[in-house]
Order: C-alpha cells, then structure tokens, then sequence
C-alpha cells in the first residue's frame, strides 16, 4: 500500500515538471496572474506603480544634483506636473516661486518700493497659507498697502516735527511711532479682519507673515509663523532675520499649555494635533481655544554697521531643506545670475525632494559690499 502511494506521487511530481515547469507554461501563468492583479486589484497596482515613478524621480533628483554645473543651468527644465511658477524681477529684488509637489499653491509675495520718494521704505512680504489660499491671498492684498499708507502718515508727522516746534506731550506721542511699532499694530489689526472675513464663511485658512522694512539705514523685519528671513553681512556670515515659531519650543509650548491646549506629534509637533506653527494669521478655530496667537516678533538691524549683501526671505519649504548658513553660501556664489540666485535655489530645494510650495526672495543691497 504504501510502495503504491510513493509510487503515485513520484508520478504526480513527474508530470507537474513536465507540464508546469515549461517555458510556455511558466508565461502563461505570468500573463494570467498580471490581467488577475491588474482587474481584480487595480488600486494596489496603482499604488506600486506610483510609488516607482516617485521612487524614480526622486532618483533623478540626486542624479541632477550630481550633474549639475556651476552655472546650475541643467536644471532648468522641470517635470511638466511640477511646472507651475511664479517670478518677479525688479532692480535690486528678485522673487522665484514653485508650487512643487503639491496640489496647490498657497504661498503669496508682494514687493513694494516708492519709486518717485526713494527715501521711503521699501516693503518685502512673504505669506505660506495652509488650509486654503484665502488667509495668503487677504494678507498679500492688504497688509503691504496698509503699511505704506501708515508709513506715509508717519514721515508726514517726522518731517513737520523737523520744520515746527511742537508741544513737548506731542513730541513724546510722534516719538512713540516707530517701525516696530507701525508693524506690530498693522498686523494685528489684519488678523483681526482676517478672522472676521474667513471665520463668517467658516473659512479656516491660515497663513504666517514675513515682512521686512527697508530704508536707507535700518532694516526691521516681523515674523509670524515659520516663513524665514537671513541676512548675508560683508563678511559672509549669516545672520537670521527672524525666529521660527514652532510648538516645540519652551516658550510657545508653556503658553499652549496655561491657554488649555496641547500639542502632540504626528510627523512633526502640532498645536491641538493640527497645525505645525504656533503662530499665525487666520485659523479662527484655533484661535477661538486661545492657542494660537498672531503676535509678530520685530527684530531691527543697523545698516550701516553690518553692511549687508543681500538678504534672503522665504518660506519654509526652502527651509526644509537648507540651513541659514547654507543658503547664503549657495545664493552669495549666484548673485550675479539673474535671478540673484533665486531661482537656483528654488529648483536646488525641489530636486533635494522638498515636497511643499516653495517662494525665495533675494534682496540686494545697494551701495553694499555686494556692489563693489
């Protein structure tokens, strides 16, 4: 009984690699198995496939990289899903943006200078929404030209002050404007709009806000959010404009904490598990809990002392991918391309994989050690 069963099997062994183990065999149960997978489990097809051609174009990243030339013109050509851009080229600015890898373009500039006055500051703006355009696009539509009509009351009053001798009290409250001042009450008052615009259509957009004032001797930059502004001194050094604010730190985490929220970690630190800074404009749901503010941080900058090249501002996808340090090595090897090196970094971030919107701005400074 058990010679006959040994001998059955050998039989059946005999015949399966006769029949299965041949060539035409073997492809026809690779045809079969492929039409299985491609009707009956289309969405993990495609998954695979997508994760290849990510995996692929991420290869070309590096290998782009690699080959670049010192001129950096081969990368020059993007991939067409990734082609959107925006770029502004004026004088002694230049902005170059890139939606990337997203879906949508949320992050905003505005630039602007008095051209017939050249004695009044100059504005630089950067706003990366989240959640929607809509906080991005009311900050770049309001804010710059808020600033400048109340930039232009206060060097009014500066120079009637100058012709006219005014009451000691008057004097004392003309004083009390400043730059930093102006800024701070200027922003503030937009967050307020903002909320009550977007918040009447339960709009929950939100955006950070980085703007700079420019004149000839002083430059004062305010920050909301983690968009960031460094600066080149004449020596090279870098020298940051402004302060990321991120959950995580000490100081925006005890205050999360005493307001009753919280923050915790999915990919990266999140007030109330949502959202990544700990400062913005907008966000009326979070700022209904008390735990997000949109108080700007000021930092002003003697000119004249530090003698500045440039200064870079952007958002954080440029960030994501490049040190303080290493931007104004890169952009400092570029000024002379037209862009001011703008564009170079841009496409240098995407191809390192960044996968948010990326804006850089790149402002020259005239008279400085970057035109001599």
């Amino acid at each position: 009984m058990i010679e006959d069963t040994m001998t059955l099997l050998s039989l059946l062994g005999r015949i399966m690699r006769y029949f299965l183990l041949r060539p035409e065999t073997l492809f026809l149960l690779c045809i079969s198995l492929a039409l299985w997978s491609y009707f009956f489990h289309t969405d993990e097809v495609k998954t695979i496939v997508k994760s290849s051609r990510d995996a692929v174009k991420m290869v070309k990243g590096k290998v782009a990289e690699m080959m670049q030339n010192e001129r950096f013109g081969g990368l020059d050509v993007l991939d067409a899903e990734f082609s959107k851009t925006w770029e502004f080229k004026s004088n002694n600015v230049a902005v170059y943006s890139i939606q990337g890898r997203r879906d949508h373009m949320e992050d905003r500039f505005e630039v602007l200078t008095d051209l017939v006055n050249k004695s009044h500051p100059s504005i630089f703006g950067i706003f990366d929404g989240h959640g929607g355009e809509a906080a991005a696009d009311f900050a770049k539509a309001h804010l710059p030209e808020a600033l400048r009509q109340q930039l232009l009351v206060y060097e009014r009053e500066k120079e009637r002050d100058r012709d006219k001798d005014k009451e000691k009290d008057e004097k004392k409250e003309r004083v009390s404007l400043s730059y930093p001042s102006i800024l701070e009450q200027q922003i503030l008052a937009l967050d307020r709009e903002m909320l009550d615009k977007l918040s009447a259509t339960y709009n929950e957009a939100g955006t950070t806000c980085l703007v700079a004032l420019l004149s000839d001797k002083e430059l004062t930059v305010a920050n909301v959010g983690d968009s960031r502004g460094v600066l080149c001194d004449k020596d090279g050094n870098a020298i940051a404009l402004s302060h990321d604010h991120k959950p995580y730190q000490l100081k925006e985490r005890k205050r999360i904490k005493k307001a009753g929220g919280f923050i915790s970690f999915n990919g990266s630190w999140r007030v109330q598990g949502i959202l990544a800074m700990s400062r913005s404009l907008g966000d009326y749901p979070l700022k209904n809990l008390n735990v997000l503010i949109p108080d700007p941080d000021i930092m002003s900058f003697d000119l004249n002392k530090l003698q500045p090249e440039f200064m870079i501002l952007a958002s954080d996808g440029l960030w994501d991918t490049f040190s303080n340090e290493e931007a104004v090595r890169f952009i400092r090897e570029r000024l002379d391309e037209p862009h001011f090196g703008a564009k170079s970094i841009v496409l240098q971030s995407f191809y390192r994989g960044c996968p948010d919107n990326i804006t850089v701005m790149v402002v020259k400074f005239k008279g400085k050690a970057s035109d001599k």
